[in-house]
């Protein structure tokens, strides 16, 4: 498996991966959703806020995350946001979105990032290090629809801890739809 950062020369496979993805799991209306904010994500967002993350074997797009910049006002800590992540549905339960989101987090580490979270299944995240955190202690950008999916984890030796100041997310997410 080939893993890649080049997300502008690969944009519209990268987002046609996301709606089809979610819509097979979560039907039309979510994929196209969540195709949407992929489009939007590599299309709106400053580079210096958004990475991108991507699986090949045989030049076939077989998985994909995005990390987006969360700012917290009030806080000189470094947060990046894991989300959506998705893994073309006949390569799902192989190990490609855990390597895909481990090869992600590795890189954020070597580029001094203190903070990844996610919003998503707590036992899936888990396993590749996501704890669930309260909003007191890390606040969301937008009201949360199931709070136990807010997880998160530090990315150094320091332990989490709570975060200061509100919070803003990278434009794209500023939809309550996405929460």
């Amino acid at each position: 498996m080939d893993y890649s950062t080049d997300y502008t020369t690969h944009a519209e496979a990268i987002a046609e991966l996301f709606a089809s993805t979610f819509t097979a799991s979560e039907g039309g209306e979510e994929g196209a959703l969540i195709g949407a904010l992929a489009r939007r994500l590599i299309a709106e967002t400053p580079a210096g806020d958004l990475r991108v993350f991507t699986a090949w074997e045989n030049g076939a797009l077989l998985g994909g995350i995005f990390f987006t910049r969360l700012t917290y006002a009030g806080d000189p800590r470094t947060a990046f946001m894991m989300a959506p992540v998705a893994v073309a549905t006949e390569h799902q339960g192989k190990g490609v979105g855990q390597r895909l989101i481990a090869d992600g987090l590795d890189a954020l580490r070597q580029e001094g990032v203190d903070i990844a979270v996610t919003y998503g299944d707590p036992a899936f995240y888990g396993r590749v290090g996501f704890e669930p955190v309260s909003e007191a202690d890390l606040p969301a950008p937008q009201p949360l629809g199931q709070p136990e999916g807010w997880i998160a984890q530090s990315l150094t030796k320091e332990p989490l801890t709570p975060f200061s100041g509100p919070v803003r997310s990278v434009a794209a997410f500023d939809d309550p739809a996405l929460w």
